[in-house]
């Protein structure tokens, strides 16, 4: 009779996102989860089949915490808006998960919910077809995207002093849009951006 399990699937995504959290991806193995659950790592293999098993279980408990419900009525770019900042909000909390959402997100529920949420808004905007796939894959590119610049590259950071001091004769624009970009906080720069993509498909 085989032993009762007492440790729950997201209880060893919990501990695998705090090793996450704590010494970013490259720290994520086998034997770091077992350590934080405390329990040998031969006990875990009775959990999970692997470190790619335990990846999609940390991608579900994470993009488990965004609202999936179809945004209130009104203009298609409103809502698309609010669905990609409710993905913003709850990855951003967890930014080393970032990867790991790319590579899991087919077999994530939460991650299929919010793209069908998503096609059904691009769809009752009159974006069908070929153009419909472009558009959900331009706005999760958007996301992810903004979301490494803001927490790998971030405006406030050390690399825009560094553009800041650069030649201005040598680069001219650089220098002047590195100035600029220290008065640009994290939510402008992304609403911002979002507002950009979303005009173009319009």
């Amino acid at each position: 009779m085989p032993r009762p399990r007492s440790h729950t699937p997201d209880q060893l995504a919990a501990a695998a996102l705090a090793v996450i959290d704590r010494d970013g991806l490259p720290g994520l193995s086998m034997r770091a989860v077992s350590t934080e659950l405390g329990i040998s790592t031969m006990a875990l293999y009775r959990y999970v089949r692997d470190r790619e098993e335990l990846e999609a279980l940390v991608v579900e408990l994470v993009l488990g915490g965004i609202d999936t419900a179809p945004p209130p009525p009104g203009p298609w770019q409103d809502r698309i808006t609010l669905l990609a900042t409710r993905m913003r909000e709850v990855v951003g909390a967890h930014p080393a998960v970032l990867p790991l959402t790319l590579t899991h997100r087919p077999r994530s529920e939460s991650a299929l919910r919010w793209s069908e949420t998503m096609l059904g808004v691009l769809t009752e905007a009159g974006i069908e077809g070929e153009e419909r796939v472009i558009a959900l894959r331009a706005v999760i590119a958007y996301v992810i995207g903004a979301l490494q610049l803001e927490h790998l590259g971030p405006l406030e950071g050390p690399g825009t002093t560094a553009i800041a001091g650069l030649p201005a004769h040598a680069f001219p624009y650089m220098t002047a849009t590195a100035r600029d970009a220290r008065s640009v906080s994290p939510e402008r720069e992304f609403g911002g951006g979002l507002a950009l993509l979303l005009r173009g498909l319009t």
